[in-house]
């Protein structure tokens, strides 16, 4: 769709930090990119390919990936990067392609700086370069191609 910052992600027309971490007819899963700017490491994107806006207009196929991605990839998180709880949002406001937020809290992340977005206030939080990025979805990647059936 024209316009479209995900479906241009998707076609190719727009480059983004990291590598996939995950990729199939469905769903595509990436790190998010805050163009240049340092990325919170484990601030990850699962979006549906299709062009829908909400959670509601997907296919029960699309549905079906799309809740085995959300649970694979925070299981991920919580293994390979000793994650200690993940935060999961959808939003939908300022681009309208169904996208969600899987955000890691690590352990020692102060109480008051707990909550989807509350890490990129902490002055020591995980932050990363793409180099960074890249290794990070590198480590998911293989966490979930070795671990398919949990």
């Amino acid at each position: 769709m024209d316009g479209c910052f995900i479906c241009n992600k998707h076609s190719g027309n727009i480059q983004t930090s990291g590598i996939a971490i995950y990729e199939d007819d469905f769903v595509y899963v990436g790190h998010i990119d805050r163009n240049g700017n340092p990325n919170y490491l484990g601030h990850i994107m699962i979006d549906l390919k299709r062009h829908v806006p909400t959670l509601g207009e997907m296919n029960m196929e699309e549905a079906k990936v799309f809740g085995m991605m959300m649970a694979k990839v925070s299981k991920a998180l919580m293994e390979s990067e000793a994650a200690e709880h993940i935060y999961s949002f959808v939003a939908g406001d300022s681009v309208p392609h169904l996208h969600m937020h899987l955000v890691a809290r690590y352990p020692n992340t102060p109480k008051e700086f707990w909550g989807s977005n509350a890490v990129y206030d902490w002055e020591e939080a995980p932050m990363g370069n793409n180099e960074e990025v890249i290794s990070l979805c590198s480590r998911l990647k293989k966490y979930i191609e070795n671990h398919p059936y949990e």
